[in-house]
């Protein structure tokens, strides 16, 4: 009898393996000519804070950051927007997506709760690509802000 037990939970134990996300992480660079051009009317920056608060402004210059939430007419809209701005500018990529850069930055207050639902909203907006970063200080200075940058005052 003893036997069997054993023989069953090692059957069982075997059988149920963890399934994970796979993700593709680049390696850090300092080096200037490693780093990736992008073209900055294809960029949204996606800044998760507290509360659940989100703020999002367009390319790569920290200014006039606007505030929404993760209603299908807050930030999934905002998204979508993007994406037709960035489709009639530049058209699809090679396999026929839409080539608009969301780039998600979680502040130290943000739920990770908030972090999941962004990332469900690049599936549902069909969003391909897409990048985790720490917020930079001019960002949380924006924020604290209001959404202005103290320098821009």
């Amino acid at each position: 009898l003893a036997f069997l037990l054993i023989a069953f939970f090692m059957l069982t134990t075997t059988l149920g393996k963890s399934v994970a996300m796979d993700l593709n992480m680049p390696k850090p660079t300092d080096a200037e000519s490693e780093k990736t051009v992008v073209k900055e009317s294809k960029v949204l920056n996606i800044i998760l804070e507290k509360d659940s608060k989100i703020w999002y402004y367009d390319g790569t210059t920290v200014m006039g950051l606007k505030q929404t939430d993760f209603s299908p007419e807050g930030i999934r809209q905002v998204i979508l927007n993007k994406h037709k701005f960035v489709d009639s500018k530049f058209g699809r990529d090679d396999k026929g997506d839409v080539q608009t850069i969301v780039l998600i930055k979680p502040t130290d207050d943000a739920k990770y709760e908030d972090l999941v639902g962004i990332l469900d909203e690049m599936d549902i907006t069909k969003t391909k690509i897409y990048s985790i970063q720490k917020p930079v200080p001019l960002e949380e200075e924006a924020i604290a802000n209001g959404g202005t940058p103290a320098a821009a005052n």
